[in-house]
């Protein structure tokens, strides 16, 4: 009961509020297009003030994508030492794994992410198993080795990743 009052508050407090800044609401429309894009090879590219803040293309997806950006994001180190073996180096240009969730971090603190993680299981696999091993001690090395020994048969070459 307590839970549908306040769903119903939270509603009604949304509307009124959307209500009240159509000109605003517009205005950011207009900005946030402004700052999305897509590439030649269909990915989709969106610039947020931060890390700290995800691109609106991952709201039409499962809350564990967005988990796995927010992690890609804080694991930039790693993924920068990882590749990915899905064919995105030929296709995209990418240079690591890092590369499928990011496409720039640049030194105002902006990011340009990018959406071809989204589409991508060999990208989002490689992702989660090198961020789930850096958090059990491994160093990146060690994970280096094992995302090498499980992707080299089978899967696309790497992206060029300098380790």
């Amino acid at each position: 009961m307590k839970r549908t009052s306040l769903a119903a508050c939270f509603l009604s407090l949304s509307l009124l509020i959307s209500a009240c800044s159509t000109e605003k609401a517009k205005d950011q429309d207009h900005q946030q297009h402004a700052k999305t894009y897509t590439t030649s090879s269909g990915d989709i590219r969106e610039t947020t003030k931060s890390v700290d803040h995800l691109p609106s293309f991952l709201n039409s997806y499962d809350e564990n994508m967005a988990v796995l950006y927010q992690q890609a994001a804080q694991h930039r180190e790693l993924l920068e030492s990882i590749p990915c073996y899905c064919g995105c180096g030929q296709s995209a240009g990418h240079k690591n794994n890092y590369d499928c969730f990011v496409y720039e971090n640049k030194k105002d603190g902006t990011v340009v992410w990018d959406d071809h993680a989204t589409k991508c299981g060999v990208c989002l696999e490689i992702a989660a198993e090198s961020i789930t091993a850096y958090e059990q001690g491994k160093s990146i090395s060690e994970i280096r080795s094992m995302i090498d020994a499980k992707y080299k048969e089978g899967y696309a070459e790497p992206t060029p990743t300098h380790s």
